[in-house]
């Protein structure tokens, strides 16, 4: 989660939502990274979790991702959780809830529909305090500018 936050705090040094994340493979190597890039390139779905999950496909040049981790600093989306699910994504790892629009329980629960046919486990709040705080600073800092 550290290293995601790392990549949190890029997105938060371009202007965009501080959010970030890793994946890495069944040996714990990341073979995947990104940071929220929406207003950066100009793109609705760059979220931190599809633009790692992109390069993570990439790096193994397909996108079936059977035996990995997803590790994002904020709970997923919709279309983020759709995505991990599809890319079969066998744990996703996540730090601060989404109440707003969090897809793993908050709000909906994407991963766990028995109607799906791949389900991730999902390990939630991981150093949740510290990625919330990030938000709000950012938040904050984006009210008061």
């Amino acid at each position: 989660m550290r290293l995601a936050l790392t990549q949190a705090r890029q997105a938060a040094d371009t202007g965009d939502v501080p959010v970030g994340a890793i994946i890495t493979d069944q040996d714990g190597q990341i073979i995947g990274t990104g940071h929220n890039e929406r207003e950066h390139l100009g793109d609705p779905t760059a979220h931190a979790e599809i633009l790692a999950l992109r390069r993570a496909a990439a790096h193994r040049g397909q996108w079936r991702l059977t035996g990995c981790t997803l590790t994002v600093t904020l709970e997923p989306c919709t279309m983020c959780a759709g995505a991990a699910v599809l890319a079969r994504i066998d744990t996703i790892v996540y730090g601060a809830t989404d109440p707003k629009a969090g897809a793993i329980g908050s709000l909906w629960d994407v991963v766990r529909d028995r109607r799906l046919n791949h389900r991730p486990e999902v390990i939630a709040e991981v150093l949740a305090p510290e990625c919330g705080a990030l938000l709000t600073e950012f938040f904050t800092h984006r009210r008061v500018g």
